[in-house]
């Protein structure tokens, strides 16, 4: 994995110094990567996302994004997930790509342990319908409980369904509709800081439109799908583009990760 951006933290290595801010062509070990992703110390939360794009903007193949990834993209995702406190994602998401609960790393176990986090993130599903099995493994064999987010005009007997399943209800928003705002201060107020969400594109615009996203990590697939896929956000347009910064580049095999900052990232 090599990097093609001039950023000090991660160009330069205690195992590999290289003062001309190219890294040599090897594979990067999880603490490399943990320390190159690492969350900004701040006093709020922060939001990241994690996404992966086609060259010509699709974010699934057959409805799912297994097909335009690759075994470093993966590799950062759970590094990513390694380091959040909470991973967020949509029902549809959740529903697509069969998601089971967040497991304990023993990599990422003593980093941590000295974060006073838990051993695994949770799973935050946010949903205003509740539409969801609650009888699959991310409710009733989650390592740490699995949080619904949902709005206070979700129906009561899903409600009820997903607490009886062991779920957290967490409400955060009026109505049946959730704001994706009161979503990560929610969250933030659990002492869930840490947050990565994984979309999928309808929730990722949701928080982009609400000006919440403090960074995007970006697969970049050097493949053409064509088609009429998704891109990674999606839903109503900001009324002025929000401009943000690029942090870090790498590279593998010709697929690009990319780290983006918001401009005025607090």
């Amino acid at each position: 994995m090599r990097s093609l951006f001039p950023v000090t933290d991660l160009t330069t290595t205690a195992a590999a110094p290289d003062p001309s801010g190219l890294l040599t062509d090897r594979e990067w070990s999880l603490d490399e990567l943990a320390d190159a992703y690492a969350y900004p110390a701040t006093g709020g939360p922060w939001l990241r996302a994690n996404m992966v794009s086609t060259l010509d903007g699709a974010a699934q193949h057959d409805g799912r994004s297994q097909g335009i990834s690759c075994a470093a993209d993966m590799r950062i995702f759970g590094t990513l997930r390694g380091l959040a406190d909470v991973v967020i994602a949509g029902a549809e998401t959740v529903r697509l790509e069969g998601y089971r609960p967040a497991r304990a790393r023993e990599a990422f176990a003593g980093r941590r342990a000295a974060a006073g986090q838990g051993p695994a993130p949770a799973v935050a599903v946010v949903s205003g319908s509740l539409d969801l099995d609650f009888s699959l493994p991310l409710f009733t064999e989650p390592l740490v409980p699995t949080l619904v987010v949902t709005g206070a005009g979700a129906p009561a007997d899903r409600i009820a369904a997903a607490r009886k399943a062991g779920a957290e209800v967490v409400i955060a928003g009026e109505g049946a509709r959730v704001d994706p705002a009161r979503v990560v201060r929610e969250l933030a107020d659990r002492g869930l800081r840490r947050q990565l969400t994984e979309g999928g594109p309808r929730l990722l615009g949701q928080f982009v439109a609400a000006g919440v996203l403090d960074e995007l990590c970006l697969t970049l697939s050097p493949m053409l799908t064509a088609g009429d896929a998704q891109r990674i956000a999606g839903g109503p347009g900001v009324t002025v583009p929000e401009r943000f910064a690029l942090a870090s580049l790498l590279e593998e095999d010709g697929f690009l990760f990319g780290r983006y900052r918001r401009a005025d990232a607090r």
